[in-house]
């Protein structure tokens, strides 16, 4: 590799939008990425503010996490359009984390929500940097509709207090929490509260229905502030945002309490997990729709230094977001300069607009949570979770159910989610499917149990093992074949069609060659075909083939069954005509000449 090469895949790594940079040249692109980039910060600014509270933050918190974090992501990040920022689900998650800690809205909570970003951050930019994406992969699909569809239930409830008005003391659980809500919001609700979530529901649900293209977020909140400041509602006893501090966050390093670190380093895997599988399945779906380049690595980098600069700067976790990428893309965005405008208008807000923020209803941020999450309480992936494999109906169910009954502790539903999927991974490993097998009439081998009608052979036995062979399920098959061999006692020749095996560890070989040697005792030949190069692979490494591997092992069933007829004499049965496992001359030598002729191409490939 040149030099130039490597300075090439290292500049891609460190900033992958450099390759970007070229296309604003084109004034077209550099028109449609500031209105997607203003676009998007018309729907991030009220968004954000709502999402912090959900987190037990001040309101301007959601800004800062708004401000940096979006720039840093898109320029480190390799997804064009993917908008990051402060999102639902992991800003419930961080406020779960801190609760045991300090009283949501004190400095010390303010403080440890800055210690988990960057604790978060430094996870996250850790499995980019070695290349470990696919730890994410241990939370299965199952696991992660269960989790959100729980979380969204657990958000939305969260915000009754604010919709009705009403406080009430935080229970253990979320669900007696709820419970204790509903009861004061029945016996003492403040009506012009409920007037302005009323008023800030009809106007977004009314606008998104009949013209969907307006900033329907925008326009309830500039509509309920103005109002609220009309008639005074301050004076009324309403709770609105009040003084949000202007000027742009400083570099704000936290403490490093090493006992709070330890105690939050659980909930920073989650988070980072969880976020991540929410960015990363965004960032998936746009990618497939404008055909770009997506390095889930690189993307980790992204988000990793974005929550990082999220926690440096007074921020808060931050995550992909799905409805403001879904505006980033229908608005046309095209670079990761879309994402770059949205965070220096936050930045402009910051300086200049905030005064404008004071009479916004608490009620009305609270309905844009509300409206936020709507879309994800969804049972329908649930029921097809179901449908499509027992086992990960009963995973999403477990984790939905444990994620609403264990709330706030959010991350042991997860988790259990997670054990589960994996025990239920394990548990169909060790017993996969094992079939005996018979020749079906299109000259296929179909289980004899699915296809009772089939013909079989006294003398030839095929089986079929549709997993690969390792530890966890060596024991199984030795049985499974021992427990054939016991069922057929005029078996000659049992054949294992070796096609579904796609590993051969060093349990597996030794089972397969102890079995073959037990079965030769009992006048029983035990023969391999269609096995895979890593199959052989460990047969030859091991030296277990012995010196009649031909004898032994077939690259082809019917090579196999060609085997057993001649050593049977097969032609000269009384039912050779009709034997189900009859393999013609014409047949067999015409498999073996394409053979040769693979194995000639190959040769030639190689020389």
């Amino acid at each position: 590799m040149t030099a130039k090469e490597i300075f090439s895949n290292l500049r891609y790594m460190l900033i992958p939008t450099f390759d970007q940079i070229g296309e604003l040249r084109n004034l077209e692109t550099l028109k449609i990425d500031l209105l997607a980039g203003i676009t998007v910060a018309l729907v991030l600014v009220p968004q954000s503010m709502a999402y912090a509270q959900l987190a037990g933050l001040p309101a301007y918190y959601g800004l800062y996490a708004s401000f940096l974090p979006p720039m840093v992501a898109a320029i480190f990040g390799s997804s064009r359009q993917l908008a990051t920022g402060p999102v639902a689900v992991v800003s419930l998650m961080t406020a779960a984390s801190l609760e045991p800690f300090a009283a949501l809205g004190s400095e010390g909570f303010l403080i440890y929500a800055t210690l988990l970003a960057l604790m978060v951050g430094v996870f996250q930019l850790s499995l980019g940097l070695f290349r470990l994406g696919v730890l994410v992969d241990f939370l299965s699909h199952p696991v992660v509709i269960g989790f959100t569809a729980a979380g969204a239930i657990i958000i939305g409830t969260s915000q009754l207090g604010k919709l009705f008005g009403v406080t009430v003391e935080k229970a253990e659980h979320h669900y007696e929490t709820v419970y204790h809500m509903l009861q004061a919001a029945m016996a003492d609700t403040h009506w012009p509260t409920l007037f302005f979530t009323i008023l800030s529901l009809v106007i977004m649900i009314g606008i998104k229905k009949w013209r969907p293209t307006l900033p329907v977020v925008l326009i309830a909140v500039v509509v309920s502030t103005i109002l609220s400041k009309l008639i005074g509602f301050a004076d009324m006893g309403g709770a609105m945002v009040g003084d949000i501090p202007k000027g742009l966050p400083g570099v704000s390093i936290p403490e490093f309490n090493f006992e709070i670190i330890s105690q939050l380093a659980t909930s920073a895997i989650v988070i980072s997990l969880v976020g991540f599988m929410e960015a990363i399945s965004i960032a998936k779906a746009m990618a497939a729709r404008t055909r770009d380049r997506l390095d889930a690595n690189q993307e980790l980098v992204g988000q990793g230094l974005a929550n990082i600069t999220s926690g440096l700067f007074s921020g808060y976790p931050v995550s992909g977001s799905f409805s403001r990428s879904a505006v980033n893309i229908n608005a046309g965005a095209r670079t990761g300069f879309s994402s770059i405008v949205t965070g220096v208008v936050v930045g402009i807000t910051l300086l200049f607009l905030t005064p404008l923020l004071y009479h916004l209803p608490q009620a009305t941020l609270a309905s844009v949570i509300i409206m936020a999450v709507l879309g994800l309480i969804k049972f329908e992936p649930i029921k097809h979770a179901w449908k499509a494999e027992k086992h990960d109906g009963i995973v999403a169910v477990v984790t939905f159910s444990l994620t609403l009954i264990m709330a706030p502790h959010l991350d042991r539903g997860i988790l259990v989610g997670v054990l589960l999927s994996m025990a239920f991974f394990i548990y169909r490993t060790m017993r996969p499917r094992f079939a005996t097998v018979a020749r079906y009439h299109d000259g296929t081998f179909r289980d004899l149990k699915i296809h009772p009608e089939l013909d079989s052979c006294k003398n030839i036995v095929v089986i079929r093992f549709d997993m690969s062979l390792y530890y966890a399920n060596a024991g199984y098959f030795e049985t499974e074949v021992l427990r054939i061999y016991a069922e057929h006692p005029d078996a000659k020749f049992i054949i294992l069609d070796a096609e579904g095996i796609n590993m051969l560890d060093s349990t597996g070989q030794m089972v397969l060659s102890q079995l073959r040697e037990r079965l030769e005792k009992g006048g029983v030949s035990f023969l391999v075909a269609k096995m895979k190069r890593q199959f052989m692979q460990t047969i030859y490494r091991t030296h277990a083939a012995g010196p009649r591997a031909e004898e032994h092992f077939f690259s082809r069933l019917t090579f196999a069954l060609a085997f057993a007829w001649t050593d049977l004499e097969c032609d000269k049965c009384d039912n050779t005509k009709s034997c189900p496992y009859r393999v013609s001359v014409a047949k067999r030598l015409h498999d073996e000449r394409e053979d040769i002729e693979v194995d000639e191409e190959t040769l030639a490939s190689k020389s």
